[in-house]
């Protein structure tokens, strides 16, 4: 029985981690989109952020 709850709280850290992972791969893909856009449409011959 301890060995079934040990394997069920595993599968769920597993899951959740894979979740996590899964959501921040898209964030990385859209900033990387929006980072392309301001690249391509730079106000000026600039840089479009200030830092």
């Amino acid at each position: 029985m301890v060995a079934l709850i040990l394997a069920l709280i595993v599968i769920a850290i597993l899951f959740g981690a894979g979740a996590a992972l899964h959501a921040l791969w898209w964030i990385a893909i859209i900033a990387l989109a929006i980072w392309l856009i301001g690249f391509a449409f730079r106000p000026g011959g600039r840089t479009w952020y200030y830092w």
